[in-house]
């Protein structure tokens, strides 16, 4: 079974070194006192990407990189993306879950778990990352609504109805035919929204997407996805959908993913571009960051290059992949291969004239403000 493009980071190997911090950053008070005081948060990601299998005990050299990296809290995905039974699907995102408040117990002065507004700042006074526990697809309880009652007990706090292709909640942003959401997959928007689950649209269809704007009464988020007026990508959203977000008073969050140039490896240059291009197309108040990686560093090892060849072929050969997945187009991008990613974007933008104010919304306000507009505390 092929790994998914974020599990794939997990296969790069050798500690790198923590305070990977460029002189500048260091030298900068504002941004070093804004960085500490702010709301840090990743709209999906995950800890570890050193280790050799997604479900390995994260290594200290790992908890390490969560503790240097300074972030509040992390979006991360459990569960399977379309690839097995509904029921099986279930499980598998309980024993993940489970692994993860395992993770927790072993390592609680480093991460906690994140259900509430109140426990994502309680992670801030306390200086530990939080877990925000979701799902890319709704395989799950795709036959099964009612199990919505019991992702949500367990923790589950934001979720997509669909990954690339079609459940039968409605279309991925793979499928020719764009069908958009089914009854069911209405009802369960319905749902999540009172509950207290954020919607999620990131790898939705167009119409998909639209008919769970419509339907939705609570905010909704692309929490990681491009800009398709500067890479004309499925998996980017039109300006048109940026404001239909904003409209709902959801967040639309900017990746760092080789779609965002075509298909090569990322810069950062390219993800300024992508979010200065959302901040105008939405409003600085609907923008923000999910990298979709991991938060320890990766070495472009041989393993790595070859383990990541043999994947990209595996998913354009089980329909899976997006366009522009090619063998050289890495997950990451070289000058924001730190844990301090955010840090560093944060100085980018900086220099390039947002102000204070603006870049704490982007790094993690916003997130902060769309999760106590769609939470129940």
């Amino acid at each position: 079974m092929p790994l998914t493009r974020r599990e794939l980071l997990n296969i790069s190997s050798a500690a790198i070194p923590v305070a990977l911090v460029s002189p500048r950053l260091l030298a900068s008070s504002s941004l070093k006192s804004m960085y500490e005081a702010g709301f840090i948060i990743d709209g999906l990601g995950g800890p570890g990407g050193l280790g050799t299998e997604p479900d390995s005990p994260l290594s200290e050299v790992e908890i390490e990189h969560i503790r240097a990296s300074g972030l509040t809290a992390v979006h991360i995905t459990v569960g399977t993306v379309g690839t097995m039974g509904s029921l099986e699907a279930f499980e598998k995102i309980v024993r993940e879950i489970t692994r993860w408040e395992n993770e927790i117990e072993i390592h609680d002065t480093v991460m906690t778990h994140i259900r509430t507004v109140a426990e994502l700042k309680s992670a801030k006074t306390d200086g530990k990352t939080g877990l925000i526990y979701g799902l890319q697809d709704g395989v799950s309880f795709e036959d099964d609504p009612g199990r919505l009652d019991a992702l949500y007990q367990v923790g589950v706090r934001v979720i997509q109805p669909t990954y690339n292709r079609r459940n039968l909640l409605g279309d991925g942003c793979m499928e020719p035919a764009d069908a958009g959401l089914s009854r069911t997959g209405i009802e369960c928007v319905e749902r999540m929204n009172s509950l207290g689950i954020l919607v999620d649209l990131s790898h939705c269809g167009r119409r998909t997407a639209a008919d769970a704007i419509a339907a939705s009464t609570q905010p909704v988020s692309f929490t990681h996805t491009g800009c398709y007026a500067l890479a004309e990508h499925p998996r980017h959203r039109t300006d048109a959908e940026f404001r239909a977000v904003a409209q709902t008073g959801g967040v639309n969050g900017i990746y760092i993913m080789p779609y965002l140039a075509w298909g090569k490896q990322p810069t950062a240059n390219d993800v300024i571009l992508h979010i200065e291009h959302a901040i105008n197309v939405a409003g600085e108040d609907h923008v923000s960051i999910g990298t979709d990686g991991y938060i320890s560093p990766t070495q472009l090892t041989e393993e790595y290059k070859d383990r990541f060849k043999e994947n990209t072929r595996d998913r354009a050969r089980l329909g899976i992949a997006a366009p522009f997945e090619t063998e050289t187009g890495y997950l990451f991008a070289n000058d924001l291969n730190t844990p301090r990613r955010f840090e560093t974007l944060a100085q980018m933008l900086m220099d390039r004239g947002h102000s204070e104010t603006r870049v704490s919304k982007l790094l993690g306000a916003n997130l902060l403000r769309l999760f106590g507009d769609t939470w129940q505390d």
